[in-house]
């Protein structure tokens, strides 16, 4: 009888291992492809990538490269994970649309895709923050400042998705109060300091009037800041998205900016990475796309807000 029990668990543990070795798939090898590496949110993400990637499997290779916002760069970039046996591609669309055939042609080779901070056709699955919901507490933010009336600006950037939704989103929240007066909403400020100095020079010049103003980002916000303090314009609520290290300064110090819907790469990249490696392992995400939540920095939280680069 007892050699028959010790007979009965060994085959139940035969039948039981593979599926345990199953579970053991890991990424040997993982390629990041993003818009810029001199930008610290993309540094974050990467930081987020490896450090996850590494649980998984300490010996991981992983390889990020800035695509500098160039498509064919970022086509010769995953053409590169292709030919290097990449299992997992996180890629930072520089065109959502046009990245399709890299894409494409990635999961023809057997490697599993997934897009980060912005939608990326193709993709096995998609992981950014809740621009929509981040755009709409920006805007809100506003509303509550000037009690529903007042004339304010939407600062516009370059058309990808996360822009789109950030715009809509806060449009949404400008609706629900007849008594604000949109001036502008359809400007691009580039993503940069540079753009929201330019973009808001004009503005400020055009409208004797403004009392707030929704940048599409951080960098924006800071140089929509420049523009009111070269021109001696004040009492302008500015407001934005990221909650990148130069808006904790801003929050801080002697500016107009007053709030920025904070992002956390460093955990997009975490759950991209926690996606990828389910989907090796035969499971797919309930969703496509995986949204995280935007939290409000103000000048009242800011002192606890931990940021993009903050020991993790």
């Amino acid at each position: 009888m007892r050699n028959k029990l010790f007979a009965l668990a060994a085959i139940a543990t035969a039948f039981a291992m593979p599926s345990a070795y199953a579970a053991d798939k890991e990424f040997k090898n993982v390629g990041i492809t993003l818009g810029s590496m001199g930008n610290p949110f993309f540094v974050s993400l990467a930081k987020g990538a490896e450090a996850k990637a590494k649980q998984y499997n300490p010996n991981a290779k992983v390889t990020a490269l800035s695509a500098d916002y160039d498509l064919n760069k970022q086509f010769s970039q995953i053409d590169g994970f292709i030919s290097a046996g990449t299992d997992l591609i996180l890629v930072n669309a520089v065109d959502a649309k046009a990245i399709e055939p890299a894409l494409t042609k990635a999961k023809k080779a057997g490697i599993i895709v997934v897009g980060v901070d912005v939608a990326a056709n193709g993709a096995d699955a998609t992981v950014q923050t809740n621009n929509v919901q981040a755009g709409e507490i920006a805007c809100q933010y506003i509303v509550e400042k000037l009690g529903g009336k007042g004339n304010v600006i939407i600062q516009n950037g370059p058309q990808v998705s996360a822009v789109i939704d950030r715009v809509n989103g806060c449009k949404t929240v400008f609706k629900k109060s007849p008594d604000i007066k949109i001036l502008s909403d359809d400007q691009d400020a580039k993503g940069s300091r540079e753009g929201g100095l330019n973009v808001m020079q004009n503005h400020l010049t055009r409208f004797p009037k403004i009392d707030a103003v929704f940048a599409i980002n951080d960098p924006q916000a800071i140089g929509t800041d420049l523009a009111a303090k070269q021109l001696n314009r004040k009492n302008i609520i500015i407001t934005s998205v990221d909650g990148a290290p130069d808006i904790e300064t801003a929050l801080k110090g002697d500016t107009q900016v007053q709030a920025s819907a904070s992002q956390d790469p460093y955990m997009i990249a975490v759950k991209a990475v926690e996606i990828g490696h389910d989907i090796l392992n035969g499971k797919k995400p309930d969703s496509p796309m995986t949204l995280l939540p935007s939290t409000l920095i103000t000048r009242t939280n800011v002192k606890d807000y931990k940021g993009w680069q903050a020991p993790r």
